[in-house]
C-alpha cells in the first residue's frame, strides 16, 4: 500500500499547482482522520450535536466522499456497484464493526486509492460519473478542499468538546 511523502504545504510554495493541490488535500485527509487519535471508542461515537454526525462518523463519511469523487466520478461506477451508500446523510450511520481502527483503515486505504486513480489524469481532464455533468480534475480537487476543511473544522469543535466533557 503506497502511503503520502510527509511533505508540507509549506515545502510545495514553488511547484506546479497540481503537486500543491495534491499535497493540500493530503493535509487535511491526515488531520481529519488523525482527529480519532487518542480517544476512546466510546467517546468518537458520542453524539454532541443534533444531526447524526460524530466524530467516527464524520472521518467514516469522509471515506464516502473519497469513493464519490474519485471512484464514482472517475469510473462511472455507480454507488452500489462501488458498495456505497447511496446519500450522504447514510454515510455517516456507524455499525458495530465500525472501529476507530477500521474507520481510519478504511480512510487511508479510499485516499490511496483516490490519488490511484487520479494519477494519470491531468487537472482539465474531465471526469464524467458526476450527476452535474463532466467536471474537471482541477474543480473536484478544489471541491474536495473544501469539503475536507469544513470537516476538519467539525472534527476540531468535536474533539475539543470531547476533550473537555
Amino acid at each position: 500500500m503506497s502511503h503520502p511523502s510527509t511533505t508540507f504545504a509549506e515545502d510545495v510554495i514553488h511547484r506546479p499547482a497540481r503537486v500543491q493541490l495534491e499535497v493540500f488535500l493530503d493535509e487535511h485527509r491526515a488531520a481529519l482522520r488523525c482527529s480519532l487519535d487518542g480517544l476512546t471508542e466510546e467517546q468518537v461515537r458520542r453524539s454532541l450535536v443534533t444531526s447524526r454526525t460524530t466524530l467516527l462518523g464524520l472521518v467514516k463519511h469522509a471515506t464516502f466522499v473519497e469513493k464519490v469523487w474519485f471512484d464514482e466520478a472517475v469510473t462511472c461506477r455507480s454507488r452500489a456497484e462501488i458498495g456505497i451508500p447511496a446519500t450522504p446523510d447514510e454515510s455517516f450511520l456507524l455499525d458495530d464493526e465500525d472501529t476507530i481502527a477500521s474507520v481510519q483503515q478504511a480512510h487511508r486505504e479510499a485516499c490511496d486509492s483516490s490519488r490511484g486513480a487520479t494519477s494519470d489524469l491531468g487537472l482539465d481532464d474531465l471526469l464524467h460519473g458526476n450527476r452535474r455533468g463532466p467536471l474537471p480534475l482541477r474543480w473536484v480537487y478544489l471541491h474536495m478542499l473544501r469539503e475536507l476543511a469544513q470537516h476538519c473544522g467539525h472534527a476540531d469543535i468535536l474533539r475539543e468538546q470531547l476533550l473537555n466533557a
